[in-house]
C-alpha cells in the first residue's frame, strides 16, 4: 500500500489524461510517481507554513493553483529513468524517489507557483484553476508579496540540499525566466513581433524552468553531464511546445475547461504564435482588419472581438500551424531520450511528452 495519497495525486491524473491507455508497465511507475508527489506536497506545505494568520491564509489559498503538477512529475520522473530501474512493484520504484528528489520537485513548484502568482497581477486576471485569484481577493500588494514569500521559501528549501548543484540551476533558472517575462513585457502591443522572437520569449518565459526541472532529477539521480543536458533539452522542447498549447487554449478554451481566464493574451497585447502566423500569412486587407481587432480588443477582450479574432486566425490555418509547430518540438524533445536506458519510467516521459500537445486544459 502507498503510504501518500493526497490531492497532488489526482492533479498527477489529470496531467496524464492525455495518456488515455496507460500500459500495464507504466502503472507500477506511475503510481509511484504520484506517491512522490503527495511528499513534495507535504515538504511545500511544511516549508511555507506561517505562525501569522494572514500570511497562512495566503499560503492556504495559493495551494489551490496547484493544477498538473508538470514541473515536479518532471523531476521525479527523469530521476527514476536516470536510476537504472527497468522495472518492479509501485514501491521499489517509489523508494527510488530520495528525499533530494523531493525538495527539488517543491522547489520548483514554488518558484512556478510564484510566477503564477506574479503573472496574475501583470494580467490583472480574475480566476485561476477555476477559483478567483489571490489579487482579485487581496489586492495586488499582497499578490506580490506572496510571489516573493514563495521564491524566498524556494531558496531557502534549495539551499538544504548537500551540495549546492540544485540551487545554481534553480537561480539561473529563476532569472532567465524574469528576463524572458521583461523581454515579453517589452514587446507587448508590438504587432510586428516575429516568430523567432516569440520563441525566445517561450525558451526563457516557460521553457527554461521547465527544462531544469527536468535536469533536477537527473543532478538528484547522479547521472552523468551529457545525460543531464540531454535532459534538459527534452525538458526545454517539452516546455516550447506547452506554452504553444497554452496559446491555443488562450484562443480556443473557456474558462470552465481550461481553469483560468482566457483570451488574456491578445487583450495585454502579447503577441502568440497564431496571431503572429496570421499576420504574416494574411492579404493586406485582412491583415490591416486583424489590427484594428486587437487595437480595439486591447485592455477590453469582448466576446465578440474574441469570435472574430478566431474565425481570422483559422482562415489562415495559423492554429493548425501552430499544432504543427508544439508537435515538432515534442518529437526533437523525444528524440533526446534516447540517450536514456530503455524503462518504464523513459516509457512514462515519452507519454508526457505526448499529452502536452493533445490536453484541453
Amino acid at each position: 500500500m502507498l503510504r501518500h495519497e493526497r490531492r497532488s495525486a489526482n492533479a498527477y491524473h489529470v496531467m496524464m489524461q492525455g495518456v488515455f491507455d496507460l500500459s500495464a508497465e507504466l502503472v507500477p511507475v506511475s503510481q509511484a510517481i504520484a506517491s512522490g508527489l503527495a511528499r513534495v506536497e507535504e515538504v511545500f506545505d511544511s516549508q511555507l507554513a506561517s505562525d501569522l494568520p494572514p500570511v497562512s491564509k495566503l499560503v492556504k489559498h495559493v495551494e489551490n493553483y496547484r493544477g498538473k503538477m508538470l514541473r515536479p512529475t518532471l523531476v521525479l520522473a527523469c530521476g527514476l529513468a536516470c536510476s537504472n530501474a527497468s522495472g518492479g512493484t509501485a514501491e521499489d520504484f517509489e523508494r527510488r524517489i530520495v528525499q533530494s528528489h523531493v525538495v527539488c520537485g517543491a522547489v520548483v513548484e514554488m518558484v512556478h507557483m510564484a510566477t503564477l502568482v506574479h503573472d496574475d497581477v501583470l494580467d490583472e486576471a480574475d480566476m485561476r484553476r477555476r477559483g478567483k485569484t489571490v489579487n482579485r481577493l487581496h489586492g495586488n500588494e499582497a499578490a506580490v508579496i506572496l510571489g516573493d514569500y514563495l521564491i524566498a521559501g524556494a531558496y531557502h528549501l534549495c539551499s538544504t540540499l548537500p551540495t549546492n548543484d540544485a540551487s545554481l540551476a534553480v537561480g539561473k533558472a529563476s532569472m532567465v525566466t524574469c528576463a524572458g517575462e521583461l523581454l515579453q513585457l517589452h514587446h507587448r502591443d508590438d504587432y510586428s513581433l516575429d516568430e523567432a522572437t516569440y520563441f525566445e520569449i517561450v525558451a526563457r518565459k516557460t521553457a527554461d524552468l521547465i527544462a531544469t526541472s527536468a535536469e533536477l532529477g537527473a543532478i538528484c539521480s547522479g547521472a552523468d553531464a551529457a545525460t543531464r543536458e540531454a535532459l534538459r533539452k527534452f525538458g526545454r522542447g517539452v516546455g516550447i511546445a506547452f506554452q504553444v498549447q497554452d496559446d491555443i487554449l488562450d484562443l480556443l478554451g473557456s474558462e470552465k475547461t481550461v481553469g483560468k481566464s482566457v483570451g488574456k493574451d491578445a487583450e495585454k497585447g502579447k503577441m502568440t504564435l497564431p496571431i503572429i502566423h496570421h499576420l504574416a500569412a494574411a492579404d493586406a486587407r485582412t491583415r490591416a482588419r486583424m489590427l484594428l481587432l486587437l487595437e480595439q480588443a486591447s485592455g477590453d477582450m469582448s466576446h465578440e472581438h474574441g469570435a472574430e479574432l478566431v474565425q481570422a486566425i483559422h482562415a489562415t490555418d495559423s492554429l493548425a500551424f501552430s499544432r504543427v509547430a508544439a508537435t515538432k518540438y515534442i518529437a526533437e524533445a523525444k528524440r533526446e531520450l534516447a540517450v536514456l536506458p530503455e524503462s518504464a519510467a523513459k516509457k512514462l516521459l515519452l507519454a508526457m511528452a505526448d499529452a502536452v500537445v493533445t490536453r484541453a486544459f
